[in-house]
């Protein structure tokens, strides 16, 4: 081994070494567990509202970002959206070290977890730039998956990268549905320090919120994929186009009111996920 590898490999292992030490420290299992707090927080204000337009009580379609811009519209709502970006950016942070370090002892270290916990590092490091783009900018808005779409087309093979991003999305649901339906994600959580009632709810909770996240990101990919095979950017959406074509299919109301009260269920999850998942 020539001094050159000898030496990168020396300071691999460092900043794997260092990068262990920060995850065991108390500082990122805080950061980590406010994360999880976050994204009940969105998921709980995507679902709530669509479930009150499913039943008539107003409410309306949104997505990541417009629950963001509802936190801030509240009293003391840009403190609430600035511990909101803490939180997602903590989160963001435990998902991408995750993917890069594996998942320690009291998980596992699979190829497939690593890469879900790289697409949900870069997701929520997304919504983590949106949040603190809304409260340094008022004027700011984020491109909807038709202009992200559109941009892609331009750019060379951006067709063909739409299409594998559906494919991926696809993969995702697919995921999101195993794992609700199979129950594993009780396999990342403590369970054996949950009282008998708290698992029974989690584990109920777990499986209709990850089923109809699978619902969600499923249409999403339909749609991606149909927007790369007919070369169409206005056929690809993002979340709130999947509530939206819910709702307006065939017993709308009631397939909305569902998948709402299914993000409602996963929101709560995560409360209780922030409180006994592994770090």
């Amino acid at each position: 081994m020539s001094t050159v590898q000898r030496d990168t490999s020396i300071s691999v292992r460092r900043a794997q070494s260092a990068g262990e030490g920060f995850v065991n420290s108390r500082l990122f299992a805080i950061l980590s567990r406010a994360g999880f707090v976050a994204r009940a927080l969105v998921y709980g204000i995507i679902g709530l509202l669509a479930f009150d337009l499913a039943i008539g009580q107003g409410g309306k379609i949104t997505n990541q970002q417009g629950a963001l811009r509802s936190v801030e519209q509240h009293p003391f709502g840009h403190f609430l959206l600035t511990l909101l970006a803490v939180g997602l950016g903590g989160y963001a942070l435990w998902r991408l070290l995750r993917a890069a370090l594996g998942h320690g002892r009291e998980g596992t270290d699979r190829g497939i977890e690593r890469l879900g916990a790289l697409g949900s590092g870069i997701a929520y490091a997304a919504m983590c730039v949106i949040a603190v783009q809304i409260l340094t900018g008022p004027g700011t808005s984020g491109k909807g998956a038709k202009k992200t779409a559109g941009d892609v087309f331009t750019w060379p093979a951006g067709r063909w990268l739409v299409a594998i991003a559906g494919v991926v999305l696809a993969g995702v649901a697919c995921y999101q549905l195993i794992r609700g339906l199979r129950k594993k994600f009780l396999e990342d959580s403590k369970t054996d320090q949950m009282p008998h009632l708290v698992y029974k709810g989690f584990t109920v909770l777990g499986t209709i919120g990850h089923v109809a996240r699978a619902v969600v990101f499923g249409l999403i990919a339909v749609f991606l994929i149909k927007a790369a095979y007919d070369y169409k950017a206005n056929e690809a959406i993002g979340l709130d186009g999947a509530l939206g074509k819910l709702y307006d299919g065939a017993y709308g109301a009631w397939l909305l009111g569902a998948v709402a009260a299914g993000l409602i269920a996963f929101a709560c999850f995560s409360l209780v996920e922030a409180r006994y998942r592994k770090i």
